[in-house]
Parts: C-alpha cells; structure tokens; sequence
C-alpha cells in the first residue's frame, strides 16, 4: 500500500437506504481533530460511517514515518474488512478534522448481513476498488518520480473533494496538510516542499 488507496468521497460504498437501514440503530461517536479511532492489532468491535468530517487510514512504517493509505470523508464505512472476517483492525485511523461517525457493533452487523445478505455484495465491490487502487498506487511508487507522485495524490483529492471553479481551476474543498499529502504521496515534507518551489504542483 504505497500511496492513497481511495478517498471514499464521491462514491458512495452502500446504497443509502441499506446504509440508513443497517444504521438505523446506530450509536453516535465524535472524534476530535487529531485523535485516534483505533490502531493496527485492535480488536474489531464493529464498524462505522462518516457523517461528516474527514479520517485517514495510516500504518506506521519501520522507519517512523507514518503513510496514508487513504482519506475518507462522508458516507465512507470506516473498519468493514474486520467486522466480516473478524480478525484484528490492519491500520490505524485518525481524524484530520472534527469527525461525527455512526456505529455499530460487530454482532448487528453479522444479524443484519443474514437479514440482507446484498450488503456483502456492496462491500465486495468496494474492497476490488480499493484492491484496484492500490494496484495503481504500487505501479506509481515504482515508475514515478517524486514530483510525478506528488501530482498523482493531488488529482486524487482533487477527484474526492474537488470543485470546477472554472477556468481550469479545481478547488479541494477539504484542508489537508503538506504533511498528510507527503504521507499520501509516500515521500518525504520537504520533499513536497521542494515540487512547490519548483513549481510543479501549487504552494500554499
């Protein structure tokens, strides 16, 4: 997993009436800007949804830097690969902003998926997309150049969370730092740094 798998953005992982119906019941969780959902090796209790604000998905590489697998945003199931296979969380997940999330625990969601077995249709489709992009992110790390990367991570939050504010012009409308892009992108700060002075992708 080398570089943002997907945002979970723009597409929704459930239709929105089997996702109303299977958090229906639904306990609320906030998470401030910064703080951890869970971390790798916890056990899975359950899964969740973002109602709004904005989580990243990280491991912690060998050499203490942290990588970002992916950004997700609204609408995005948050710890579904454990709630199915019942093994330990893989990654951790944090909040970059005030987040509001839904959950529920891992046994009305095995209740639920025998009441509406479709649902495991849903999240399969949604793991081969992420298995696609990371297909994609490995390739990048391997043939890309650092700035080739950087300009990859930024089209990818460009087609989560941008906006056509015309004239060729796309606004992200979530505020990530050049820290979290770097770990996106799996290269170094000043790194990223360096591609904004030379002009290759816009400085803040």
């Amino acid at each position: 997993m080398a570089a943002p798998a997907t945002s979970d953005a723009s597409v929704p992982i459930l239709p929105a009436a089997l996702a109303a119906a299977l958090f229906r019941e639904a306990r609320t969780v906030t998470l401030d800007a910064g703080a951890t959902l869970f971390l790798a090796g916890d056990p899975c209790t359950g899964c969740y949804q973002v109602i709004e604000g904005l989580l990243k998905v990280t491991l912690d590489l060998a050499s203490g830097r942290e990588r970002i697998l992916a950004i997700l945003g609204p609408g995005a199931l948050v710890g579904e690969l454990s709630v199915i296979d019942g093994t330990p969380r893989s990654a951790c997940v944090g909040a970059i902003r005030d987040t509001t999330l839904r959950f529920v625990s891992r046994a009305a969601f095995d209740a639920f998926g025998r009441a509406n077995p479709d649902i495991y249709r849903d999240i399969a489709a949604v793991l081969a997309r992420r298995l696609r992009d990371i297909n994609g992110a490995l390739l990048a790390t391997s043939f890309l150049s650092v700035k080739g990367r950087t300009a990859r991570t930024l089209l990818v939050l460009a087609d989560a969370f941008g906006k056509d504010v015309g004239s060729g012009r796309v606004l992200i409308r979530q505020k990530v730092s050049q820290d979290d892009i770097a770990a996106m992108a799996g290269i170094a700060r000043e790194n990223l740094a360096a591609s904004c002075r030379t002009g290759c992708v816009p400085s803040w």
